[in-house]
């Protein structure tokens, strides 16, 4: 899909030489000659051969140039007018309401923090505030994880968050303890700034802490590339700290990036030089990874960077994609989600710098009038890939090389025991929708406590203890599972890959339910597997979210649910399991209680016609959305549902499967499920037997 944009898209049909740009969306408060001014390694000359038009133009007499203000979003003025993301918050923090002001609300983002209501409460609004940390690879220091526990106690509604993008989020904190909350995070190695806002969020990277050369060196280069997008301007530690400078040592390599500017890239005179008054047009999203590993949904991001090793196993260089995002609109069809697509690949020393070029043609040029497209991937859906490069490589300074070719990715989650390569153990942890409350709140700090175990967050909200002396498997395991939190072979496989996002009762944006709806809708996907006769290790991934923005990533997945309406969704096929294929919307205003109704049918054709270890993903994807339209539309219940068999896994006999339904019946489940808790139930007892 190609949407011509405009202004933007008049200017670059004028001028063909892409050194040459009229700035149709400035980041600057100084206007043109600023824009012009900053770029100082850019050659301005016109091509003879591609520009007579516009030289001919130019040196025909014409009427004084009439100025025309090009048209800016809101943000972008309340963005030009806060002193670089300080006003008006800064007055806002100090009234005696329980809220802050519009503007104040668009500038407290870019410190990581979003205003909410209970929308559950009727009446007078209640108002708190979301906090969401920056943990680049998702990793958590034992510290400061032993903080956010407390914080969630003192100052929040008890429960910690996990994200997709491996952070934490704290809900429930009141305006006037925002400062203390800040504060603590800050002297306790860690931060909140960035983590929303209109610049570059949380770096992803495989949270496995294996002792790999590849891996190290991703993780590494997620964290330096945090490091050279982090804001400098000072105006988080302004606010939450008084200005007390947090010392932290960033690598040269990081800083000379950041400061060079033989490419034109930067603001020279700017307290951020490259992010400038008005930063990005829109929030900024990478990934970092190894071949094969898509732990990290490596093509959602704007930027996706694969490590490229040679036969020796020493890393080399990096792969690039750009153009992911997930976020679209409702009816709405000039908005869409969109899959990242092969940039090039560059030498290892070079990654910041071409990263950053990246960061500032899209600062450049991407739309700031409407903010409904101005992500990354619009401007490449309308310049094209060919036209993005080349104007990244002004900036670069150098020509992309060939992309290097890559194997199949596979989906990796990291749950269970696996070993670390260093002497030590790791665990994943399987947490439902990223929610930490509890009993197992209680045990895993205890844990983490005990043990100083840091943590990692995964990209699938799940969480990783590391560095596990074989000694503390056991007491671990057993602790674990005596508050519910089970090994992975124990959980349905339905949950380990499902997420969903909060939403209702705190996210603004929501219009339907998503974690708290995803248990039962599990159950429901599960009773229906198990009524067409699928086997209890299959699985597919389901995702769910409460509006159209993606933040669980739905549109990857086989089974999206994206909410339309009050307890209606849209229904999206045809991902894939390792996350490569862009699903498709299948049918939109499916109310909750219809589900089945569409579900039933999908479910049967897949196990009855679906080719050898066919994923539901590619069945839908091969068979078709009209064909199984119309499967949905003429389907008439299970054919000869009588001689239905049980599954002889759990049931030997049908006695045995009759009376377990009937009680299964009395707690609104099915019999394959009371029977796998009873069997859960009956090994966590054991296990916490064996460790007494």
């Amino acid at each position: 899909m190609t949407t011509t944009f405009g202004a933007a898209a008049a200017s670059s049909a004028v001028f063909a030489d892409p050194r040459i740009q009229i700035q149709t969306f400035q980041t600057s408060p100084c206007g043109l000659a600023s824009a012009f001014r900053h770029r100082g390694g850019i050659n301005h000359g016109l091509r003879r051969t591609s520009s007579i038009n516009v030289v001919r133009a130019v040196n025909t007499p014409v009427k004084p140039e009439t100025v025309v203000e090009t048209k800016r979003s809101k943000v972008e003025i309340i963005k030009e007018n806060s002193n670089f993301i300080r006003f008006p918050l800064n007055e806002e923090l100090l009234t005696e309401t329980p809220n802050i002001n519009e503007s104040a609300t668009q500038i407290i983002k870019f410190h990581g923090s979003y205003q909410q209501t209970n929308r559950d409460e009727r009446g007078t609004k209640s108002y708190s505030f979301m906090l969401r940390t920056k943990n680049p690879c998702g990793k958590v220091p034992y510290q400061l994880y032993l903080v956010m526990d407390d914080l969630a106690d003192k100052f929040g509604i008890k429960t910690l968050r996990l994200t997709t993008r491996q952070t934490f989020q704290l809900h429930g904190v009141l305006k006037k303890d925002l400062k203390t909350v800040m504060s603590t995070i800050i002297r306790n190695m860690g931060s909140t700034l960035g983590a929303c806002g209109d610049l570059n969020r949380n770096v992803l990277a495989p949270a496995a802490p294996l002792a790999k050369k590849d891996y190290l060196f991703a993780q590494e280069t997620a964290e330096n590339i945090a490091a050279l997008l982090t804001p400098q301007s000072g105006f988080y530690y302004d606010m939450w700290v008084d200005g007390e400078k947090i010392m932290s040592a960033e690598p040269p390599e990081v800083v000379e990036a950041r400061n060079d500017n033989s490419h034109g890239t930067n603001f020279p005179d700017s307290p951020e030089p490259i992010y400038g008054t008005q930063f990005l047009p829109r929030k900024f999203k990478i990934a970092v990874t190894v071949p094969t590993d898509n732990s990290v949904d490596i093509l959602t991001n704007d930027i996706g960077v694969v490590v490229v090793s040679d036969k020796k196993g020493e890393p080399q260089g990096f792969n690039i994609y750009v153009g992911g995002g997930m976020g679209r609109t409702h009816r709405q069809e000039a908005t869409f989600p969109r899959l990242a697509e092969p940039l090039g690949y560059v030498p290892k020393e070079d990654i910041l710098y071409a990263i950053k070029a990246i960061v500032v043609t899209q600062r450049e040029n991407g739309r700031r009038d409407d903010r409904k497209y101005s992500r990354m991937k619009y401007l490449i859906s309308s310049w094209g890939i060919e036209k993005f490069r080349s104007v990244v490589e002004q900036y670069y300074g150098k020509k992309f090389e060939p992309f290097r070719e890559l194997p199949e990715w596979d989906f990796q989650s990291y749950l269970g025991w696996h070993e670390q390569g260093d002497g030590h153990l790791y665990y994943g942890i399987h947490i439902d929708s990223g929610r930490v409350k509890g009993v197992m709140k209680q045990t895993l700090r205890e844990i983490i406590e005990k043990y100083k175990l840091n943590v990692r967050i995964t990209p699938n909200q799940n969480l990783v203890l590391c560095d596990i002396c074989r000694s503390w498997r056991r007491p671990i395991g057993a602790a674990l599972a005596q508050c519910g939190l089970l090994e992975p072979r124990l959980v349905d496989p339905l949950n380990l890959t499902a997420m969903a996002c909060p939403a209702l009762p705190l996210c603004p944006l929501a219009i339907t339910e998503a974690e708290r709806g995803m248990p039962d809708l599990l159950k429901r996907v599960r009773a229906l597997f198990e009524k067409v006769g699928l086997k209890y290790n299959e699985s597919i991934v389901v995702r769910v979210t409460g509006c159209p923005n993606g933040c669980a990533r739905p549109y990857m997945a086989e089974l999206g649910f994206v909410g339309d309406g009050p307890n209606s969704y849209q229904l999206w096929l045809g991902g894939t399991p390792n996350q490569t294929s862009l699903a498709k919307c299948f049918m939109d205003k499916i109310k909750l209680q219809d589900l089945e109704k569409v579900l039933e049918p999908l479910f049967y054709h897949w196990k009855r016609d679906r080719k050898a270890k066919e994923s539901f993903g590619d069945f839908t994807n091969r068979t078709g959305f009209e064909t199984l339209k119309g499967l949905v539309e003429t389907w008439e219940g299970l054919p000869d549902t009588s001689r239905r068999l049980h599954n002889l896994k759990l049931f030997t006999d049908r006695q045995t499967y009759e009376a377990m339904e009937k009680l299964a019946k009395l707690e609104n489940k099915t019999a394959h499920a009371l029977a796998m808790e009873v069997i859960r139930n009956y090994v966590a007892d054991q296990q916490n037997g064996k460790s007494e």
